[in-house]
């Protein structure tokens, strides 16, 4: 699995990794098993939920006709039609962003308990290691496509204000519509989802607010075994990115982007669960070196430095430092 040489960090008590977790084919030990085979059957989902979202046109054209014609129930009727099985899917992907926050913090459990330190914890539990980063890899993907999609909230939307308005035509006539009746979100639910679309992150705001309840809730799990934990996870992406030898051991170079996308991911939810953020000059991690090897592969560059400059917390705070401005803005 890699050997572990312990650097100290100069920039805290976190220390500095150099080994290498395998992203691509690492198998569970025993005590990983349980929680391996349980985050894998999320995990299968993943690819066609993205290729779900990626193919998501909405009902914008038919909502715009409704609204022009609000006499016409043709109009009416079709754009209702269309709209009821948009929001189905939209709940679909509600319910796997659920189910993602619970696999993230039962993966944190293990991966952050006192028994040994973080990078320990990597190097020997590489396999939900590399479930953690197909999470981070999924939510940038997911949360990139989603903001690149306005007619999500906008169909949405419609769905809410049109079946609102059904329902009280239906008090008023005393028949209910059997189209109504096919699928009707309960209003907890509806108002939850409408929360989640609301938000520009929607899935790394759910692993934000999933992982800081899990701080709550298990008193074994503190906040600096969990930032440990994601700086760790970073550092590890960024220097099997700056070790030839290392990136001589990927099948593929899709590793080498994705293992990118990880270290960004791991930043960001760092960003957003430490009070100071990862910007700050005495954050553990170097934000330098990780937007350098960034610059050197052109192809996901531009969307990873937005990542980090957009999808933080902490990068416009006066505690962040002007070089890092500078390195992230040019």
């Amino acid at each position: 699995m890699g050997n572990l040489l312990r650097v100290l960090n100069d920039k805290g008590p976190v220390p500095k990794v150099d080994f290498y977790v395998d992203f691509e084919s690492a198998e569970p030990t025993d005590a990983e098993k349980e929680v391996y085979s349980k985050v894998s059957e999320i995990l299968t989902d993943a690819p066609r939920i993205l290729e779900e979202l990626r193919s998501y046109k909405g009902a914008g054209e038919s909502i715009r006709e409704a609204i022009s014609n609000p006499q016409s129930s043709e109009h009416q009727e079709k754009a209702w039609q269309m709209v009821c099985p948009l929001v189905q899917q939209l709940k679909s992907f509600y319910e796997y962003a659920l189910s993602l926050e619970k696999a993230v913090c039962d993966i944190l459990v293990i991966l952050c308990l006192p028994t040994m330190a973080a990078i320990e914890h990597l190097e020997k539990q590489q396999a939900i290691t590399k479930q953690l980063a197909h999470i981070l890899d999924f939510t940038l993907a997911f949360d990139d496509l989603k903001m690149g999609n306005p007619q999500i909230q906008n169909d949405f939307s419609y769905y809410r204000r049109t079946l609102n308005r059904r329902k009280m035509e239906d008090l008023t006539s005393g028949v209910a519509s059997s189209s109504d009746q096919a699928f009707d979100l309960p209003d907890d639910m509806a108002n939850r989802m409408s929360l989640f679309y609301a938000n520009p992150t929607p899935i790394l705001h759910g692993l934000a607010g999933a992982t800081s309840q899990l701080l709550k809730e298990n008193s074994e799990i503190t906040l600096d075994l969990m930032t440990d934990c994601l700086c760790t996870t970073a550092s590890v992406c960024r220097v099997i990115n700056e070790n030839a030898e290392y990136k001589t051991r990927f099948q593929s170079e899709e590793t080498v982007i994705f293992t990118l996308r990880v270290m960004v991911g791991a930043i960001i939810l760092y960003d957003h669960l430490h009070p100071v953020g990862a910007f700050a000059k005495r954050a553990p991690i170097d934000m330098k070196a990780s937007i350098k090897i960034i610059k050197e592969h052109p192809s996901c560059a531009d969307g990873l430095i937005n990542a980090l400059k957009y999808n933080t917390k902490h990068f416009n705070d006066e505690a962040t430092p002007r070089a890092t401005k500078t390195l992230l803005s040019t």
